[in-house]
């Protein structure tokens, strides 16, 4: 089986390290304002009146949508956690079908790929014809 460079080893922790401190910062902005911030607290209403009913269905919309893009978040940051424990074993950027590297561009426009281009549209065009 190929192995990657230690260079790009290195090259790749660093840009999967910056994605994640990018993503924890964005699920943090998620949390502190799209989650707990209603109609009400925007307009500085601080009164005990019930905000319109339009409102809160616009408060729940967001925080509906505000949800979906976290847990899909949440799932990118599993696939950088499991990207970087590759580059501790040295095992990143192989091709889990073909066990052959994943060429650098792939990976810097992906860094979570598991598989080379060839082998990924392979699998694409065989879930196609399944599903014919």
């Amino acid at each position: 089986m190929a192995k990657m460079k230690k260079k790009d080893l290195n090259f790749f922790e660093t840009l999967l390290n910056e994605k994640k401190e990018t993503l924890l910062k964005e699920l943090g902005y998620y949390e502190n304002h799209s989650m707990r911030v209603t109609a009400k607290d925007n307009s500085g209403d601080l009164s005990g009146v019930t905000t319109h009913p339009a409102d809160q269905a616009s408060d729940s919309t967001d925080t509906e949508q505000a949800f979906r893009l976290a847990s899909r978040e949440g799932k990118y940051l599993n696939f950088l956690e499991e990207a970087l424990h590759k580059v501790k074993l040295g095992t990143y950027g192989i091709c889990v079908a073909c066990e052959e590297i994943i060429p650098k561009p792939r990976l810097e426009a992906v860094p979570t790929a598991k598989m080379c281009i060839q082998c990924k549209m392979a699998k694409e065009e065989e879930a196609k014809r399944k599903n014919q």
